[in-house]
């Protein structure tokens, strides 16, 4: 070895000088690369879709380079399987995804994540470890839920610790989360600083992405990457798997595919546009499975084995345009879930056998959700037998009536507290259903905010509600109004139990649900 390579070993020359003058060295044992020629794993790294015996998992390189996943029964992985991966590349933004299988359920899964230089294949990065567990149906299936990251001004705040709530969640280790939407605000641009009520300051970690809404496909994704930043999160994405659904702010706040925009803060009009980019983002930036991103469908469901069945909603992609939602008949204008989606969340509900079938939707059936002076957000429009968007969730409820179905529990987000409704057929305005609970959630890190006002045509009933009287609106992650929620089903019994968290973990509300 002369002076030239001995100096490239040690990294003292560029990547291209190691491949040009040495590249049989390159492939040794003893040859280390320069740190900055190697690829590096800046946002951590998540697993996510867990189902059956598969998982995947997902990261993001900072240069074109393979992923490639150890994975192994042990944490010291002395017996280990190695899966090489597809690379990542400029066009995804060098995000990249991988699908393990035949994994065991059950017990906990180690993996380490690398990057290589597709070109050198010992030119890798650090390896970053996580680890995920399949529920089945020897032990009791334990997860989390909630949602609304990073909204209506509430940053990282490096001050307080970031955003406390994940590492909360990440104690009670879940067998997986459900994050129930609005996991970036897009719409939400921040500021350094926000003066508080008491006079003190609130400090946003800031980047170029976040200081205006979102319209180019850089700025989406650029939302995604500022949540990464914060070291709770990449730790709970380390550990926790994800089942991950979109709401509004994935793109702008209560959009719909037709709308074009009169705000002035976007020189991108169209929403069909903006929600494109959005939508490519999310599916880049989330750990979904990779026929999920290829056909880019976000509703799916995951088995559980027999004691839960998940289906996840989506809320946005087929709904028609928001409107005073008072048609007196079905039509294309009263769409929400959308014929397609509908139907296959009924063939999901009777083909199950599982125990439990829980529904994650992206919005709460029963609290009105306003757009404006007329229109409506949500599928509720005010008091009354079902007209508009609720034909579709009539046709739900009395489909899972007439086919026998039990044991339906709903879990939600988005109004930024947390709540326990009971839809009673006894007090409702259309009653031809079988009477369920539904469960909210979040906000994770935003802006607190409620309580909602609820519409009597499914007949919700309040059981619980986390807020003080009289709070004032849009308080901050600070006066820890920050909430989420976790179900256990005992293996044995069958029964479930939810309850309702505040930001430090410690539970506000229970409620035991035997099985039927």
């Amino acid at each position: 070895m002369n002076r030239r390579q001995f100096l490239a070993a040690l990294g003292l020359t560029t990547v291209g000088t190691i491949a040009q003058n040495s590249r049989a060295m390159a492939n040794s044992p003893a040859w280390i690369p320069s740190d900055h020629s190697r690829p590096k794993i800046p946002y951590g790294i998540m697993s996510g879709d867990i189902r059956g015996n598969q998982a995947v998992i997902w990261s993001k390189s900072d240069r074109l380079s393979r992923m490639v996943i150890d994975y192994s029964l042990d944490e010291n992985f002395k017996r280990s399987q190695r899966i090489s991966g597809e690379l990542a590349t400029a066009q995804r933004d060098f995000t990249a995804r991988i699908v393990l299988p035949n994994l065991p359920t059950d017990h906990p899964i180690f993996y380490r994540v690398t990057f290589q230089d597709p070109d050198q294949p010992k030119v890798q990065s650090e390896p970053v470890k996580g680890r995920l567990q399949i529920p089945g149906s020897r032990k009791d299936i334990f997860f989390a839920w909630s949602g609304d990251t990073a909204g209506q001004g509430w940053g990282i705040n490096p001050k307080i610790g970031g955003m406390k709530i994940y590492e909360s969640m990440r104690k009670l280790q879940p067998d997986f989360f459900i994050h129930s939407g609005d996991t970036v605000y897009a719409d939400g641009p921040l500021v350094s600083e926000v003066k508080l009520d008491d006079g003190t300051l609130w400090h946003n970690l800031m980047t170029v992405e976040k200081s205006k809404v979102a319209e180019t496909l850089t700025e989406f994704r650029g939302n995604y990457i500022y949540n990464l930043l914060d070291e709770n999160i990449r730790r709970f994405n380390a550990e926790v798997p994800q089942l991950v659904q979109w709401d509004d702010h994935e793109v702008r706040n209560n959009w719909y595919p037709t709308q074009i925009l009169e705000d002035d803060r976007y020189t991108v009009k169209s929403v069909k546009t903006l929600a494109h980019r959005a939508k490519q983002a999310f599916l880049e930036y989330q750990p979904l499975h990779p026929d999920n991103v290829k056909s880019e469908q976000i509703y799916r469901d995951f088995e559980m084995g027999d004691l839960l069945d998940v289906i996840m909603l989506d809320m946005r992609t087929h709904r028609a345009a928001n409107s005073p939602n008072r048609q007196k008949q079905p039509s294309k204008d009263t769409a929400f879930l959308g014929r397609e989606q509908l139907e296959q969340i009924k063939t999901r509900l009777k083909r199950s056998r599982a125990t439990w079938k829980v529904i994650a939707s992206d919005m709460p059936l029963g609290l009105m959700v306003r757009d404006g002076a007329t229109d409506f957000e949500n599928i509720s429009n005010g008091d009354g037998p079902a007209v508009g968007r609720e034909f579709e969730l009539a046709e739900l409820l009395r489909f899972i009536k007439r086919e026998k179905i039990v044991n339906v529990v709903w879990l939600t987000a988005d109004v930024h507290y947390a709540a326990a409704h009971y839809y009673d057929p006894d007090r409702a305005q259309f009653q031809d259903f079988n009477g369920f609970w539904e469960f909210v959630a979040g906000p994770l890190n935003s802006g607190t905010f409620g309580p909602g006002a609820f519409d009597n045509t499914f007949g919700p009933q309040l059981k619980f509600m986390s807020l003080p009287p009289g709070m004032k609106q849009n308080r901050p992650p600070s006066e820890g109004l920050q909430f989420f929620g976790t179900v256990r089903i005992d293996h044995q019994t069958r029964a479930m139990t939810v309850i309702l968290h505040n930001i430090e973990g410690k539970p506000i509300y229970t409620i035991d649900l035997p099985a039927v």
